[in-house]
C-alpha cells in the first residue's frame, strides 16, 4: 500500500468518530480498511492504490469531469455507483464530504433525520 493510502485510512477513522454516521461501521473491504453501512462497504480500496467510495452515477459524472486528476473510473466500475478517488489528490475535508454522501445514498429516513437533528442541517 502506498503512504499516501494510508494517510486517507488514518483519515477515514478520523472522519468515522468525527461524523458519528449512524449505522456506519468500521470494518474491511477486500481484506483492508474501510466504512461499512448496512454491510456495504461505502468507502474502501480494492487495489492498495485507489480508494473507491459510492457515489450517485449523476454526482461521479460530474466530479471526473470537473477534477479528472483527484477522481477517475475503471472498466470495472463502468455503471457501478461508485467513483475511484486517488489519495495523493484528496484533502480530509473533500473526503469527508465523499464519505457522507456516501452514506446518505444507503442511509435510512430514520438515520437521516438523526444525524441532520444531532448537526443542525
Amino acid at each position: 500500500m502506498s503512504m499516501e493510502l494510508d494517510q486517507a485510512f488514518v483519515w477515514i477513522d478520523e472522519i468515522y468518530h468525527e461524523l458519528r454516521l449512524p449505522g456506519v461501521t468500521k470494518g474491511t473491504f477486500m481484506g483492508r480498511p474501510a466504512l461499512l453501512h448496512r454491510g456495504r462497504s461505502i468507502i474502501g480500496s480494492k487495489d492498495g492504490e485507489n480508494l473507491v467510495v459510492l457515489c450517485p452515477p449523476e454526482i461521479k459524472e460530474m466530479l471526473m469531469d470537473a477534477e479528472p486528476a483527484r477522481y477517475f473510473l475503471t472498466d470495472h466500475y463502468k455503471g457501478y455507483p461508485a467513483v475511484l478517488i486517488r489519495p495523493n489528490r484528496i484533502d480530509k475535508a473533500h473526503l469527508r464530504l465523499r464519505i457522507e454522501a456516501a452514506w446518505r445514498m444507503h442511509a435510512t429516513m430514520r438515520q437521516l433525520s438523526e444525524f441532520d437533528k444531532t448537526t443542525g442541517r
